[in-house]
């Protein structure tokens, strides 16, 4: 069974950083797909960053380069670290994993719906103050 529990929100000034964990249990972090999501009140769930099986990342442009996603595979976590936070970075962060083949994969950057992966976590809440 595929477990993803999020941790590392709170609430930071703008201009402060953030670094984001998800603890993986049931799949190999190293040999899944999966990503950032985003949803503040009222808005649509956002893709913000994708790290495929081999390493190769895709970005947001309203994220690229101030957020950094990466795998640890000895701990067995995706990590999201999120420097130079704005106020419209606050929302509730989510992990998402896409384990389907890669011809129908549909985790990606940009607006999702929840069967745009196939696991989630419950989601960090970030607070971004001006």
């Amino acid at each position: 069974q595929v477990q993803l529990v999020e941790s590392g929100g709170g609430s930071v000034q703008a201009g402060g950083s953030l670094k984001l964990s998800c603890a993986v249990s049931g799949i190999t972090v190293s040999d899944v797909f999966m990503g950032w999501v985003r949803q503040a009140p009222g808005q649509e769930r956002e893709g913000v960053a994708i790290i495929d099986v081999d390493g190769t990342t895709v970005y947001a442009n309203s994220v690229k380069g101030r957020f950094t996603i990466s795998k640890d595979s000895v701990k067995n976590t995706l990590t999201l670290q999120m420097n130079s936070l704005k106020p419209e970075d606050a929302a509730m962060y989510y992990c998402a994993a896409d384990l389907r083949p890669y011809v129908r994969r549909t985790l990606r950057v940009g607006t999702l719906r929840e069967y745009d992966a196939t696991d989630w976590g419950q989601g960090t809440q970030v607070t971004v103050s001006s």
